[in-house]
């Protein structure tokens, strides 16, 4: 795949997929829940599923990351499955998360290039 495939700004070396059970989602919350999320900026999909109770994203985690969805969920009246395993990814989840936007942001450093502010001839 290739960065056009996606939604504008999400592009596909920092591209993650995530899937999380939720609790507290109904028929009321749901549509809205979607669409908030939906209407984010990086995230590219997302897909709930009835039967497991999870939801399925899949965002660019330098612009977004898991807590500022969890926001979204927790407005609209849900939340995070409150199990072990649900927890262990969502650590998981966030490190990772946390580690890809640390990444996008760094400037490499070049042993070759002379040090700012010397005068090479």
């Amino acid at each position: 795949m290739c960065d056009f495939e996606h939604r504008p700004g999400v592009k596909e070396a920092t591209l993650v997929v995530r899937n999380l059970r939720l609790t507290g989602v109904d028929n009321q919350n749901l549509e809205a829940l979607k669409t908030e999320i939906d209407k984010l900026f990086g995230i590219d999909e997302v897909i709930y599923n009835d039967k497991s109770g999870s939801i399925y994203l899949t965002y660019d985690a330098s612009h977004i990351n898991l807590e500022g969805i969890e926001a979204v969920i927790r407005k609209h009246g849900a939340n995070i499955h409150n199990d072990w395993w649900t927890h262990v990814k969502e650590s998981y989840y966030q490190f990772v998360d946390k580690n890809i936007k640390d990444n996008a942001n760094h400037q490499p450093h070049s042993c070759h290039k002379p040090p700012p502010g010397s005068k090479i001839s």
